[in-house]
């Protein structure tokens, strides 16, 4: 089932979903647009981008290593600011974040949680960028920044500016309350999916 915007405001007021900074305003307010769809909410652009960079090295999926690991090691990290945006060419693939970390506890009590998708935006994708490649789950228990795999495969280069609605997260209930089987990527905070150190 599908929360709708008045069901993700509960689950933030009930703290079964979390995102910081919370998107604001809740509803419209005079000329400001609410972030929040029927039952979507938009994300925003972090500051920080990873430029996977070719070479020599063969890419081993089945490696056991950790991938994050491997994606800071062969990419060229960036920082964009209002005044210098991100002009993504055609046919370059990126890494990004979102701004807001996202968290989906998992309850110790119920029968029910949170999951979640983030999609790309139909206005962004109509330019030709794709947000994300075939991996649009949030699992319960996620607590994080969303890494988004960009590319331009539009006519022009796309200009990303820090802040801008790039996605949106799809909020659903998950039936029953799974055990918690945390990834490489839970606490990321950079777009390789390096793992925050607390």
């Amino acid at each position: 089932m599908l929360l709708s915007n008045r069901e993700m405001h509960q689950a933030l007021d009930e703290g079964r979903l979390k995102i910081t900074p919370e998107p604001l305003p809740r509803t419209a307010q005079g000329s400001q647009k609410s972030p929040y769809d029927s039952h979507t909410v938009n994300l925003l652009l972090h500051d920080s981008i990873a430029i996977p960079i070719g070479g020599k090295y063969v890419c081993d999926p089945s490696d056991a290593g950790n991938q994050a690991d491997f994606q800071r090691r062969n990419s060229k990290q960036i920082t964009i600011t209002e005044d210098q945006p991100y002009l993504l060419d055609r046919n370059v693939f990126i890494l990004a974040t979102t701004r807001e970390e996202i968290s989906l506890p998992i309850p110790d009590v119920g029968d029910r949680c949170l999951g979640a998708r983030v999609e790309g935006r139909s206005s962004l994708a109509r330019l030709g960028l794709l947000v994300h490649f075939t991996a649009p789950t949030i699992h319960p228990g996620f607590n994080g920044r969303i890494t988004f795999e960009l590319i331009n495969l539009g006519p022009a280069p796309i200009l990303l500016r820090v802040g801008m609605a790039i996605a949106q997260l799809i909020v659903e209930e998950v039936r029953g309350i799974p055990f918690w089987t945390p990834s490489q990527f839970h606490g990321q905070s950079a777009p390789e999916g390096v793992i925050r150190k607390k």
